[in-house]
């Protein structure tokens, strides 16, 4: 759960992935969030629009660092590559994030990064979005049931296997080939 603070404050959804470091006493800190289709619409352009995802963080607080071990499973929805029909995919990963205070804010790597010395809260929620679309593997095939038998949506694959036969060139493309062998 988030702390306290952020009761009553008029923020919009992502408000609880706030976390106000600067009131946390050095050491372990515990939260957990559930992530579903409303943290997804938060985010423009988002690959991601449905899911149930769990995450988990331990922070680390320290005199001038922050280190954030987040460890996140579930399930998010995206669409089959071989007959668009949409399914949940698995989930499952840990990512770490080490936030240090300085002079100059910005990223220092993919896993580092540097916020004003006067700052005293840090919004992981652009994190945890972009831990969890890494986790999402870059091919998207329905698995396969317990029989080993596709689960892709048998209609839409009959039809782009008859589509597949039948495929026509375009002139265009035969005369612009011709050309590349008179050279």
């Amino acid at each position: 759960m988030p702390p306290k603070i952020l009761e009553g404050c008029k923020m919009d959804h992502l408000k609880e992935f706030i976390i106000p470091f600067r009131g946390l006493k050095e050491g372990l800190h515990h939260f957990e969030y559930d992530i579903d289709g409303t943290f997804f619409k938060n985010f423009e352009y988002a690959e991601l629009s449905e899911g149930k995802v769990k995450v988990a963080l331990a922070l680390t607080v320290s005199e001038r660092m922050l280190v954030f071990d987040f460890t996140i499973s579930g399930s998010v929805e995206v669409m089959c590559d071989r007959c668009l029909g949409r399914y949940d995919e698995q989930i499952a990963g840990t990512e770490k994030l080490i936030v240090k205070l300085g002079d100059e804010p910005g990223e220092i790597s993919d896993e580092v990064v540097i916020v004003a010395e006067g700052a005293y809260q840090f919004d992981i929620s652009r994190y945890i979005y972009e831990y969890i679309v890494l986790l999402v593997p870059m091919q998207h095939i329905h698995p396969d049931d317990e029989n080993g038998i596709s689960t892709c949506d048998r209609e839409m694959t009959k039809r782009l296997e008859e589509m597949k036969g039948s495929r026509h060139t375009d002139p265009r493309w035969e005369a612009l080939k011709a050309l590349k062998k008179e050279k």
